[in-house]
């Protein structure tokens, strides 16, 4: 979770600089086309029984939602201060949690509502409904969450049976179309000062989600997931230091309460498996 904190702090960069020239829906498509060519490179060494799967139909709607909260990301980090993204991208675990229960069959127990009170209290602090404008944005990266935590769940359930690389390589190779065609009509042809940042947003695309998967293949996604708010600091200081965004209280604050509800969740998952293990 740590490599995959990182890889994701430099693809919001990378995504930054990129949207100076070209789209949305291009920027998406270059990331699975450069993924897909890092993958196709080291499919000689693994071999095609890594990408077998008896579970495609779950890859396409997993990558269906992903696709979905990936075009919300890029489109906030168009619109939005980066902190302000990631702090909104962060109530990924209230809405895992809450697709846990019909999905994974997991209770909703004490710590874990008290995770979604304070993710509602972290989500209406940050936002600020009636005091100030909600922006588009805003909104458009809150269904993005919604998103990236049916993707999660989705990756919960492939990596019991599928491999880390093949999770990867059909994710590439489905969201490829998925980009490319909406990406006809406005296609700016990229120069040499972007093919530096397509090569980053392709390859920390890759690393991120190699890192993801392999995390919630070894540990619940209760205990992962929240490892990923080291990314809050981290993003806030390179949007001040490279971009002069303003530091919004609010925005820390939010995420705060949000980090609070979902420690507390943490800790009392941490201590029920203590006590299972003696």
């Amino acid at each position: 979770m740590g490599g995959a904190v990182v890889s994701f702090s430099v693809m919001a960069i990378a995504v930054r600089e990129l949207l100076r020239s070209l789209g949305v829906f291009e920027i998406l498509f270059l990331r699975s086309l450069v993924s897909l060519a890092l993958l196709a490179a080291v499919l000689p060494v693994t071999g095609l029984a890594a990408l077998r799967t008896r579970r495609f139909g779950l890859h396409v709607v997993r990558n269906l939602f992903h696709f979905s909260g990936q075009y919300a990301w890029v489109y906030a980090i168009a619109w939005l201060p980066l902190a302000t993204v990631f702090a909104i991208e962060f109530t990924m675990p209230v809405w895992a949690a809450l697709l846990a229960i019909p999905i994974l069959g997991e209770r909703l127990n004490r710590g874990r509502v008290v995770m979604l009170v304070l993710g509602l209290a972290g989500i209406l602090i940050i936002l600020k409904p009636g005091l100030a404008e909600v922006k588009p944005a805003a909104l458009v990266m809150l269904a993005g969450s919604f998103a990236y935590a049916a993707t999660m769940i989705g990756t919960k359930r492939l990596a019991q049976t599928d491999s880390a690389l093949a999770v990867l390589f059909y994710m590439s190779a489905i969201q490829v179309p998925l980009g490319l065609f909406p990406a006809m009509p406005g296609w700016v042809t990229p120069g040499p000062a972007e093919l530096p940042w397509i090569i980053a947003v392709g390859a920390t695309g890759l690393s991120a989600h190699f890192c993801l998967t392999r995390s919630l293949r070894i540990a619940d996604a209760s205990l992962v997931v929240p490892i990923d708010f080291l990314r809050l600091p981290l993003i806030t200081a390179v949007g001040m230091l490279f971009y002069g965004e303003p530091l919004e209280l609010s925005i820390l604050l939010g995420a705060a309460v949000i980090f609070a509800g979902t420690y507390t969740s943490i800790r009392r998952e941490s201590r029920k498996q203590v006590t299972r293990e003696w």
